[in-house]
């Protein structure tokens, strides 16, 4: 279980990480500066195992790798949104961060909710006051998936997994 920290619409890779701190030497110094502009205090809230959940088009803008990046290297166990733009997405699986399509969820949580997402299965469980909501994602493919098992496409090739 781990708590929600919730995103709007169209929210891009600046946003995420802005370009000034690409020229960083590390990925770890760079996660510092995660969500500046829209939460400076992110990267001290974010713990291991917690959830980034977002609305239509995340990760929207430019292909830099080191948005997914950053949320991975402070522990985020998944971006959940309504819809991914197709290299944000592709960067978080090959770096090995589960990003996952729920359509409904996103309307129906606030940054603080525990939640739960059983990749396997497809479905997240948010904690309230009545319980836990459930609520469908799209599972990935058998080969997506064999690629976060190993923590990510350098990995999985490395093992020989392909």
């Amino acid at each position: 279980m781990g708590k929600v920290f919730k995103f709007g619409n169209d929210l891009d890779t600046d946003q995420i990480l802005a370009s000034q701190y690409l020229l960083l030497p590390t990925v770890e110094e760079m996660s510092a500066h995660t969500f500046e502009s829209l939460d400076p205090g992110f990267p001290g809230k974010v713990k291991p195992g917690d959830f980034v959940v977002g609305g239509e088009n995340f990760g929207c803008g430019s292909s830099r790798e080191q948005a997914p990046a950053v949320l991975k290297a402070l522990g985020v166990k998944a971006v959940v949104a309504k819809s991914f733009a197709r290299i944000f997405f592709r960067n978080a699986i090959n770096i090995g961060l589960p990003a996952i399509v729920c359509k409904g969820l996103p309307d129906a949580v606030a940054t603080g909710d525990e939640m739960t997402l059983d990749l396997e299965a497809g479905v997240a469980g948010v904690f309230g006051d009545e319980g836990e909501e459930r609520y469908p994602c799209t599972k990935l493919p058998p080969y997506m998936q064999n690629i976060l098992d190993h923590g990510g496409l350098i990995a999985f090739l490395d093992d020989g997994a392909a």
